[in-house]
Protein backbone atom coordinates (compact mmCIF):
# COMPACT_ATOMS: atom_id res chain seq x y z
CA UNK A 1 0.00 0.00 0.00
CA UNK A 2 2.66 2.29 0.36
CA UNK A 3 3.17 2.26 -3.80
CA UNK A 4 0.54 4.58 -4.47
CA UNK A 5 0.85 3.85 -8.10
CA UNK A 6 -0.25 0.47 -8.05
CA UNK A 7 -2.85 1.01 -5.35
CA UNK A 8 -6.44 0.57 -6.59
CA UNK A 9 -10.25 1.21 -4.39
CA UNK A 10 -12.91 -0.53 -5.11
CA UNK A 11 -16.30 1.39 -5.20
CA UNK A 12 -19.34 -0.26 -4.52
CA UNK A 13 -21.70 2.81 -4.02
CA UNK A 14 -21.22 6.35 -5.11
CA UNK A 15 -17.44 6.26 -6.24
CA UNK A 16 -19.35 4.36 -9.01
CA UNK A 17 -20.54 7.18 -10.25
CA UNK A 18 -19.09 9.93 -8.31
CA UNK A 19 -15.35 9.00 -7.36
CA UNK A 20 -14.55 12.72 -6.10
CA UNK A 21 -10.61 12.43 -6.90
CA UNK A 22 -8.16 12.28 -9.48
CA UNK A 23 -7.31 8.79 -10.59
CA UNK A 24 -5.46 6.76 -13.24
CA UNK A 25 -6.97 3.62 -14.91
CA UNK A 26 -10.10 2.04 -13.93
CA UNK A 27 -12.48 -1.02 -14.41
CA UNK A 28 -15.32 -2.40 -13.92
CA UNK A 29 -15.40 -5.78 -12.33
CA UNK A 30 -16.51 -7.41 -9.21
CA UNK A 31 -15.20 -8.90 -5.73
CA UNK A 32 -16.12 -12.03 -4.15
CA UNK A 33 -17.33 -13.00 -0.37
CA UNK A 34 -18.91 -9.59 0.24
CA UNK A 35 -22.80 -8.38 -0.49
CA UNK A 36 -23.93 -4.55 -1.06
CA UNK A 37 -25.83 -3.66 1.74
CA UNK A 38 -27.83 -0.45 2.73
CA UNK A 39 -27.10 -1.32 6.61
CA UNK A 40 -24.81 1.97 6.98
CA UNK A 41 -26.75 4.68 8.33
CA UNK A 42 -25.26 8.31 7.12
CA UNK A 43 -25.59 11.81 8.53
CA UNK A 44 -23.11 13.79 6.96
CA UNK A 45 -24.01 13.31 2.33
CA UNK A 46 -27.49 12.09 2.76
CA UNK A 47 -28.81 12.63 5.53
CA UNK A 48 -28.62 14.50 9.15
CA UNK A 49 -28.43 13.74 12.58
CA UNK A 50 -31.45 14.38 13.42
CA UNK A 51 -32.75 12.04 9.88
CA UNK A 52 -30.23 10.30 9.00
CA UNK A 53 -29.85 8.57 5.78
CA UNK A 54 -29.42 4.96 4.50
CA UNK A 55 -26.46 4.13 2.11
CA UNK A 56 -24.39 1.14 0.78
CA UNK A 57 -21.83 -1.09 2.79
CA UNK A 58 -20.09 -4.21 2.47
CA UNK A 59 -20.78 -7.15 4.94
CA UNK A 60 -19.14 -10.36 4.64
CA UNK A 61 -21.03 -13.40 2.77
CA UNK A 62 -20.05 -16.89 1.65
CA UNK A 63 -20.59 -16.93 -2.16
CA UNK A 64 -21.44 -13.62 -2.30
CA UNK A 65 -20.38 -11.23 -5.43
CA UNK A 66 -20.48 -7.54 -5.20
CA UNK A 67 -20.03 -5.65 -8.82
CA UNK A 68 -18.33 -2.06 -8.95
CA UNK A 69 -15.61 0.16 -10.14
CA UNK A 70 -12.34 -0.34 -9.45
CA UNK A 71 -10.05 3.02 -9.67
CA UNK A 72 -6.17 3.45 -9.51
CA UNK A 73 -5.40 5.75 -7.46
CA UNK A 74 -2.62 8.78 -8.94
CA UNK A 75 -1.24 10.90 -5.74
CA UNK A 76 -1.76 11.00 -2.49
CA UNK A 77 -4.31 13.64 -2.34
CA UNK A 78 -6.53 10.77 -4.03
CA UNK A 79 -5.92 8.42 -0.64
CA UNK A 80 -5.94 11.47 1.80
CA UNK A 81 -9.68 12.42 -0.02
CA UNK A 82 -10.87 8.49 0.05
CA UNK A 83 -9.61 8.90 3.80
CA UNK A 84 -11.65 12.08 4.95
CA UNK A 85 -14.80 10.67 2.84
CA UNK A 86 -14.75 7.41 4.11
CA UNK A 87 -12.95 6.92 7.26
CA UNK A 88 -13.40 10.28 8.86
CA UNK A 89 -16.65 11.30 7.76
CA UNK A 90 -18.52 7.93 7.36
CA UNK A 91 -17.22 6.04 9.81
CA UNK A 92 -15.85 3.10 7.66
CA UNK A 93 -13.04 0.72 8.05
CA UNK A 94 -10.67 -0.36 5.21
CA UNK A 95 -9.27 -3.86 3.94
CA UNK A 96 -8.14 -5.72 0.59
CA UNK A 97 -9.67 -8.38 -1.41
CA UNK A 98 -9.27 -9.21 -5.00
CA UNK A 99 -11.15 -7.39 -7.53
CA UNK A 100 -11.95 -9.43 -10.81
CA UNK A 101 -12.08 -7.19 -14.35
CA UNK A 102 -15.20 -7.69 -16.49
CA UNK A 103 -12.62 -7.89 -19.36
CA UNK A 104 -11.37 -11.32 -19.13
CA UNK A 105 -8.11 -10.48 -20.99
CA UNK A 106 -7.32 -8.32 -17.51
CA UNK A 107 -5.90 -10.34 -14.75
CA UNK A 108 -7.10 -9.80 -10.82
CA UNK A 109 -5.44 -7.46 -8.54
CA UNK A 110 -5.44 -6.87 -4.86
CA UNK A 111 -7.94 -3.38 -4.15
CA UNK A 112 -8.58 -1.50 -1.29
CA UNK A 113 -12.27 -1.68 0.80
CA UNK A 114 -14.06 0.84 2.73
CA UNK A 115 -16.53 -1.18 4.85
CA UNK A 116 -18.84 -0.20 7.30
CA UNK A 117 -19.40 -2.94 10.42
CA UNK A 118 -21.52 -3.47 13.40
CA UNK A 119 -19.04 -0.79 15.67
CA UNK A 120 -20.00 1.93 13.36
CA UNK A 121 -21.31 4.55 15.46
CA UNK A 122 -24.18 5.23 12.10
CA UNK A 123 -24.35 1.02 12.15
CA UNK A 124 -28.37 0.23 11.47
CA UNK A 125 -28.26 -3.37 10.12
CA UNK A 126 -30.87 -4.58 8.42
CA UNK A 127 -34.77 -4.20 7.80
CA UNK A 128 -36.80 -5.10 5.50
CA UNK A 129 -36.15 -3.29 1.74
CA UNK A 130 -39.30 -0.94 2.27
CA UNK A 131 -38.64 -0.03 5.29
CA UNK A 132 -35.35 1.11 3.83
CA UNK A 133 -36.82 2.59 0.87
CA UNK A 134 -38.82 4.94 3.27
CA UNK A 135 -36.27 6.04 5.55
CA UNK A 136 -34.61 6.87 2.12
CA UNK A 137 -37.76 8.76 0.55
CA UNK A 138 -37.60 10.60 3.66
CA UNK A 139 -33.85 11.90 4.57
CA UNK A 140 -31.26 14.21 2.47
CA UNK A 141 -28.04 15.73 3.16
CA UNK A 142 -25.93 18.29 2.20
CA UNK A 143 -24.68 16.06 -1.04
CA UNK A 144 -28.23 15.61 -1.96
CA UNK A 145 -31.13 13.68 -1.27
CA UNK A 146 -30.93 10.17 -0.64
CA UNK A 147 -33.23 9.14 -2.80
CA UNK A 148 -30.66 10.61 -5.74
CA UNK A 149 -28.11 7.66 -4.18
CA UNK A 150 -29.86 5.10 -4.37
CA UNK A 151 -31.19 5.46 -8.06
CA UNK A 152 -28.06 6.95 -9.62
CA UNK A 153 -26.49 3.51 -8.44
CA UNK A 154 -28.92 1.22 -9.57
CA UNK A 155 -28.93 3.30 -12.83
CA UNK A 156 -25.20 3.03 -13.18
CA UNK A 157 -25.22 -0.91 -12.33
CA UNK A 158 -27.98 -1.70 -14.98
CA UNK A 159 -26.19 0.70 -17.57
CA UNK A 160 -22.58 -0.48 -17.05
CA UNK A 161 -22.49 -3.88 -15.78
CA UNK A 162 -25.85 -5.73 -17.18
CA UNK A 163 -25.85 -8.79 -16.35
CA UNK A 164 -25.59 -7.92 -12.49
CA UNK A 165 -28.10 -9.43 -10.14
CA UNK A 166 -28.53 -7.74 -6.72
CA UNK A 167 -32.33 -8.39 -5.77
CA UNK A 168 -31.70 -5.64 -2.30
CA UNK A 169 -30.34 -3.02 -4.22
CA UNK A 170 -33.25 -3.15 -7.07
CA UNK A 171 -35.89 -3.81 -4.84
CA UNK A 172 -35.10 -1.21 -2.80
CA UNK A 173 -35.37 1.16 -5.95
CA UNK A 174 -38.62 -0.67 -6.96
CA UNK A 175 -39.82 0.67 -3.43
CA UNK A 176 -38.39 3.80 -3.83
CA UNK A 177 -40.08 4.43 -7.18
CA UNK A 178 -43.32 3.53 -6.33
CA UNK A 179 -43.24 5.85 -3.44
CA UNK A 180 -42.44 8.53 -5.24
CA UNK A 181 -45.81 8.03 -7.70
CA UNK A 182 -47.96 7.57 -5.10
CA UNK A 183 -47.12 10.32 -3.41
CA UNK A 184 -46.67 12.43 -6.06
CA UNK A 185 -43.21 13.35 -5.62
CA UNK A 186 -40.71 15.20 -7.97
CA UNK A 187 -38.36 13.26 -9.34
CA UNK A 188 -36.38 16.00 -10.73
CA UNK A 189 -36.22 17.87 -7.39
CA UNK A 190 -34.81 14.47 -6.03
CA UNK A 191 -32.69 13.41 -8.23
CA UNK A 192 -31.05 17.00 -7.92
CA UNK A 193 -31.95 17.80 -11.45
CA UNK A 194 -34.70 20.52 -10.49
CA UNK A 195 -31.84 22.78 -8.81
CA UNK A 196 -29.27 22.68 -11.88
CA UNK A 197 -32.39 23.66 -14.26
CA UNK A 198 -32.85 26.43 -11.85
CA UNK A 199 -29.50 27.50 -12.14
CA UNK A 200 -29.06 27.26 -15.60
CA UNK A 201 -31.94 29.39 -16.37
CA UNK A 202 -31.12 32.05 -13.68
CA UNK A 203 -27.42 32.08 -15.45
CA UNK A 204 -28.96 32.42 -18.91
CA UNK A 205 -31.63 34.97 -17.59
CA UNK A 206 -28.61 37.12 -16.26
CA UNK A 207 -26.82 37.18 -19.38
CA UNK A 208 -29.80 38.10 -21.38
CA UNK A 209 -30.64 40.85 -19.32
CA UNK A 210 -27.45 42.26 -18.66
CA UNK A 211 -27.22 45.99 -19.29
CA UNK A 212 -30.68 46.41 -19.05
CA UNK A 213 -32.56 47.78 -16.22
CA UNK A 214 -33.29 45.10 -13.57
CA UNK A 215 -36.16 43.19 -14.29
CA UNK A 216 -37.28 41.42 -10.39
CA UNK A 217 -39.51 38.97 -12.19
CA UNK A 218 -36.82 37.83 -14.54
CA UNK A 219 -36.02 34.99 -12.42
CA UNK A 220 -39.11 33.86 -11.76
CA UNK A 221 -40.32 33.87 -15.32
CA UNK A 222 -37.66 30.61 -15.71
CA UNK A 223 -39.39 28.70 -13.08
CA UNK A 224 -41.61 26.00 -13.41
CA UNK A 225 -45.18 26.71 -11.88
CA UNK A 226 -44.78 23.65 -9.64
CA UNK A 227 -41.29 25.06 -8.37
CA UNK A 228 -42.75 25.57 -4.97
CA UNK A 229 -44.34 22.02 -4.39
CA UNK A 230 -40.94 20.56 -5.05
CA UNK A 231 -39.02 22.02 -2.93
CA UNK A 232 -41.47 21.36 -0.30
CA UNK A 233 -38.72 18.31 -0.14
Amino acid sequence: MSNISTLWVFGYGSLCWHPGFEYGDQAKGHITGFARKFWQGNTEHRGTKDKPGRVATLVQEQNAITHGMAFQLKGEKALQYLEQRECKLGGYISLVTMFHPRDCDRESFPVLLYIATESNEHWMGPAQDHDIAEQVVNCSGRAGHNVEYVLRLAEWIRKEIPETQDAHLFQIESHIRLKITERKLCLQALMGEKKANILEAESESNATTSGASGDSFAFSKCVCRNKLRCLKL
